[in-house]
């Protein structure tokens, strides 16, 4: 059985809307679209390929499907990922039944938990990048296997953020060292802990804490 990866810029206050440019995703009236590009650097940018090489599928949203679609089939810059994503499958969720003209897309099913067990039997390592919306029924549905969270160093205070209406209980551990770029930006990979778990309680001020 394959994992499920989500792969996400984030800033401190969470939120992940727009990352990459003004017309990404306007929902909601965003004005901060884009507000990655001024804090890019080569560290983030060697993860970021790290990832995309280990990669054998994407499952996006439609938002995010399109804006792919849209641009990879035909660019004429960053020829390793364009050729990368342009080879492996694309899997779409969609409440709608979009025409997906991309070679190598498929439209999943109604029932995403089980489409989503499906397709991870079939590779080693689905990603979901940016998607914000269907990252929140994914954490809904406890499908994540790991967090790779790229963390900026400012805040917006307004947009989609991350656990935003998506987060259940459920404990993660930290997968690796945190690694810092150049922009201040820290990527973060947090595996679901083993068991799935939720999360336990204690007492901070009980007598065997010696507080």
């Amino acid at each position: 059985m394959g994992e499920l990866h989500v792969d996400l810029f984030t800033t401190l206050d969470g939120v992940v809307q727009a990352p990459g440019g003004p017309e990404e995703d306007p929902e909601g009236e965003f004005e901060f679209g884009g507000w990655q590009a001024p804090l890019l650097d080569e560290e983030v940018g060697r993860l970021v390929g790290e990832g995309i090489d280990r990669l054998d599928a994407l499952l996006l949203g439609r938002r995010t499907y399109d804006i792919f679609a849209g641009y990879w089939p035909n660019a004429t810059v960053d020829e390793p990922i364009a050729t990368k994503f342009n080879a492996i499958p694309k899997y779409v969720a969609s409440r709608t039944n979009p025409t997906l003209e991309w070679a190598g897309s498929e439209l999943l099913g109604p029932d995403l938990a089980a489409e989503v067990h499906r397709i991870t039997a079939l590779h080693d390592e689905v990603h979901v990048i940016g998607s914000a919306n269907l990252v929140q029924s994914l954490l809904r549905e406890d499908l994540v296997d790991r967090l790779n969270l790229w963390v900026y160093p400012i805040t917006l205070g307004t947009g989609k953020k991350l656990f935003d209406g998506g987060a259940i209980p459920a404990v993660f551990r930290l997968d690796g060292p945190a690694i810092t770029g150049s922009s201040g930006a820290v990527a973060l990979r947090y595996a679901r802990a083993e068991g799935r778990p939720r999360p336990s309680t204690g007492d901070m001020g009980a007598p065997d804490r010696g507080i």
